[in-house]
């Protein structure tokens, strides 16, 4: 075992790892792609589970992995596999570090075959410490400041790359994920609960009355309004966005763990015009 990290309850590689041995006989010589696979930890487990994964990471040199390549790759540029390549895509941790997460969806999206699973892990931006640290300093947590040039430029090496991993300075919450997803071709599958966040649990009970009126005040507002839509479709969107706003489990989740399937090519997709199609 290569990172002790996948044992501790507290660290989402634990999480994966828990998700990956669930379903172990269904990823039996299935490829998986393990982007970005930083040390290889996760890329060790599918290993042992029979998978036939491929890692990628714009700094493969921190891969630990013996006995196995882990591919440079610039994922934002390209993924250097086929189209509709893979059965799963793990992006473990790696979302918030992506200045155009949009671009890289339509690339997870291209990689994947139809009903392909993504699995987006990243530090919860939807629980309430996490909005209350935003509401006081648009920091990701009472302990840091906010992003900037200092803390958040990682691993910039020039004798490694020219590229500049940077840190934690594209955060995004549930809804952002489901609309990024929604935008290029993914459905949200399944939302996992995680951990519990300590400072949001102590909140709740202060928050979640105004987070549950506000929410169907919008709702049946909204409902009102795109005339030209039709209102069955108006309310199978709007459904969607309540129920992950509502979820006491997301308002407490300390990490976000969110499953993806693909449903179409997003070069297919076209919702300019959804008004006159639906």
């Amino acid at each position: 075992m290569i990172n002790k990290h996948v044992l501790n309850p507290k660290s989402p590689k634990f999480h994966i790892k828990k998700f990956l041995i669930n379903i172990k006989n269904d990823l039996k010589n299935k490829i998986i792609l393990d982007i970005p696979a930083g040390d290889g930890a996760t890329t060790e487990i599918l290993i042992e589970i029979g998978a036939k994964v491929e890692a990628y990471d714009l700094f493969p040199e921190y891969f630990m992995l013996k006995d196995f390549e882990c591919k440079r790759a610039d994922i934002i540029d390209k993924i250097p596999v086929a189209d509709n390549y893979a059965d799963m895509l793990i992006c473990q941790e790696g979302i918030e570090h992506f200045s155009d997460q949009l671009k890289v969806f339509k690339e997870f999206n291209r990689v994947l075959k139809q009903k392909g699973e993504l699995i987006i892990t990243t530090p919860s931006q939807s629980n309430l410490a996490s909005k209350f640290n935003y509401l006081l300093f648009e920091s990701e947590t009472s302990k840091l400041m906010p992003p900037n040039e200092i803390d958040d430029i990682w691993m910039a090496d020039k004798n490694l790359t020219s590229e500049i991993y940077y840190g934690h300075i594209f955060l995004v919450g549930l809804q952002k994920l489901r609309i990024i997803g929604k935008l290029t071709g993914f459905k949200v599958k399944e939302i996992k609960y995680v951990r519990l966040s300590k400072g949001s649990l102590f909140l709740f009970p202060f928050f979640y009355p105004i987070i549950f009126i506000s929410s169907y005040l919008r709702y049946y507002k909204n409902l009102k309004k795109n005339i030209d839509v039709p209102k069955e479709h108006k309310i199978k969107v709007y459904k969607e966005q309540l129920a992950i706003n509502l979820n006491p489990s997301n308002l407490i989740n300390h990490h976000t763990f969110i499953i993806f399937e693909k449903e179409k090519d997003y070069k297919d997709l076209d919702f300019r015009f959804v008004k006159y199609s639906i």
